[in-house]
């Protein structure tokens, strides 16, 4: 019988950049949840505004990445400088 080693909860590492959330025992970035929120917003009134579903999910699918992508590189950026200072 083969038997392998494993703690997953062993050593965690902190985060020490931005602000995080712990959701279900996992740690969220806050970034990953702004962007869905606002993904969310924009679903909903491009849904309500246009009354077609396949325009509103392709605008919000596109407002999440460009806000994820944006808020992750503007976190990335503020904690350099932080460290810097």
């Amino acid at each position: 019988m083969t038997t392998a080693d494993y703690a997953p909860h062993a050593r965690r590492v902190p985060r020490s950049r931005g602000a995080s959330v712990d959701l279900a025992g996992t740690e969220w970035p806050l970034y990953k949840l702004e962007a869905l929120a606002v993904s969310l917003l924009v679903f909903i009134a491009l849904l309500a505004i246009t009354q077609a579903l396949q325009p509103a999910v392709l605008v919000a699918a596109a407002t999440a990445v460009v806000v994820w992508w944006a808020r992750r590189l503007y976190w990335k950026y503020t904690a350099d400088r932080s460290t810097l200072d």
